[in-house]
C-alpha cells in the first residue's frame, strides 16, 4: 500500500481510525526552522471544525514530535508526529464489518486487503487520519512562510448559496486562520449553516466548493508534462477523503468562454511581470507565473447519512438493507477546508524543494 506523497520533500501517514494512534513520517524537512508547536495545534483545532456541525467524536488532537526536533527546531532528518485515538465507539461498527457502506471504501477495501482491513471507523481510509495529514502541512506552511508563501481556503459554495471569491488575500487569509467555520461573507456563512442543520435535522449530509488561493510563490516552478503544477496539487487534493473535482483557475468556467475571455494579458507593473486577470489560476503550461495560484475542490456530501440504504453484504454475497448508526458529520467541507490547506502546502514544498533543494534557498 502506497502511503507516501512527494519526492524531495515526502510525507508518509500511518494508522486507523480506531487503532492506538494516527501519525505523519516528514522526510527532507529544512533543517533549522524553529516551529511553532501552538500554530500546528490551532490548525488541528480548526480541522475539528465547528462542533454543531461536526461529530461528536471528541478527540484532543494532542500530538508528540518523536524524532527530527530538537531544542526547538527541526533538524533535517525524518520529522515523526503521533496522535493518540482516546475517544474510539468500536462497537458501532461490529454488527457491519461485512456490509458496504455506500460510497465508502468499505467493499474496496475488502477486495484489496482480502478481509484483513481494520473496518472500524474505516480504518486507515478514514478522514480521522487528515489530523494526520493536517499536522504535516502545518509543518509545510510553517516552511513556505519562511520563503514568503502563504495559503488560505474558505467554503466558496454549498448548493445554490455562494460566498464572495478572495478579495484582499492577507486580510482574508488572517481571518480564516481564526474561524472554525470558514466562509468569508456573514450572510453566506448563516445561510450555509441553516442548510447544513437542515441536513442534520433530515438525517441527510450535504457537500460543496472550496476555493484554495496561494500567495508569494514565485514563478518558474514545475514541469511542462507529468509534474505539472496542477498535476502535482491535484494528486494530493483527490487523496483527500470527499474531494471528487479540482479545477484551476476558471477551471470548467472556461468551457463556456471565447479566447479573448479566458485569456490572461501580461502586464509590466512596478517592474513586475503580472496579469491584470488570473483566470488561469497562476499557472502557464504548468509551470508557475508568479500570480496567485487558484485551485477550486468539489467537496461530496458526507457518505454516512441516517437514511436506510440499499447495499450488499459482500461476505454472504446477498442484497440487504442498511440504517448507519454512530457519529457522524451532516457536512465536513469546513473541516475539508484546513485539510486541502495543509495538502497544498505539502505538495507546493515538495514542489519548491525538487526547483531550490531542500534547504530552500530561492534565487
Amino acid at each position: 500500500m502506497k502511503n507516501t506523497f512527494g519526492n524531495s520533500f515526502s510525507v508518509t501517514l500511518f494508522g486507523e481510525s480506531h487503532g492506538q494512534a494516527i501519525g505523519a513520517v516528514l522526510d527532507g524537512v529544512k533543517p533549522g526552522v524553529e516551529l511553532d508547536l501552538e500554530k500546528i495545534s490551532a490548525l488541528l483545532k480548526l480541522r475539528k471544525g465547528a462542533l454543531a456541525f461536526s461529530t461528536k467524536r471528541n478527540e484532543k488532537d494532542e500530538f508528540k514530535i518523536v524524532s527530527g526536533f530538537f531544542e526547538g527546531k527541526t533538524t533535517g532528518t525524518p520529522l515523526c508526529f503521533v496522535i493518540e485515538n482516546n475517544d474510539t465507539k468500536s462497537a458501532d461498527y461490529s454488527k457491519m464489518k461485512n456490509i458496504a457502506r455506500p460510497s465508502h471504501a468499505d467493499y474496496t477495501a475488502f477486495l484489496k486487503y482480502h478481509g484483513f482491513q481494520d473496518y472500524r471507523g474505516g480504518g486507515h481510509f478514514s478522514g480521522r487520519i487528515t489530523a494526520a495529514l493536517t499536522a504535516a502541512g502545518a509543518v509545510a506552511m510553517q516552511i513556505l512562510e519562511t520563503c514568503g508563501v502563504k495559503i488560505g481556503t474558505h467554503i466558496l459554495s454549498c448548493g445554490a448559496i455562494e460566498d464572495r471569491h478572495f478579495e484582499n488575500y492577507e486580510s482574508d487569509f488572517s481571518a480564516l486562520s481564526k474561524l472554525d467555520f470558514p466562509v468569508l461573507d456573514e450572510k453566506a456563512k448563516e445561510q450555509i449553516e441553516a442548510r447544513i442543520a437542515g441536513a442534520r435535522k433530515n438525517g441527510d449530509s450535504v457537500g460543496g466548493v472550496l476555493e484554495t488561493a496561494v500567495t508569494g510563490f514565485p514563478a518558474s516552478v514545475g514541469e511542462p508534462w507529468f509534474d505539472t503544477v496542477e498535476g502535482v496539487l491535484a494528486h494530493i487534493l483527490f487523496s483527500v477523503p470527499a474531494v471528487k473535482g479540482v479545477s484551476f483557475g476558471c477551471g470548467f468556467d472556461f468551457g463556456k468562454m471565447v479566447g479573448s475571455e479566458a485569456n490572461d494579458p501580461f502586464a509590466i507593473e512596478n517592474g513586475k511581470v503580472v496579469t491584470p486577470t488570473n483566470n488561469n489560476g497562476g499557472v502557464n503550461g504548468g509551470i508557475t507565473n508568479g500570480m496567485p495560484i487558484v485551485i477550486n475542490c468539489a467537496v461530496k456530501p458526507t457518505p454516512s447519512i441516517y437514511k436506510t440504504q440499499k447495499t450488499i453484504d459482500f461476505e454472504k454475497n446477498e442484497n440487504t438493507d442498511l440504517l448507519i448508526h454512530g457519529r457522524h458529520d451532516p457536512a465536513i467541507i469546513h473541516k475539508a477546508s484546513v485539510v486541502a490547506t495543509a495538502a497544498t502546502a505539502i505538495a507546493l514544498l515538495d514542489l519548491l524543494s525538487g526547483r531550490f533543494g531542500t534547504d530552500l534557498e530561492i534565487k
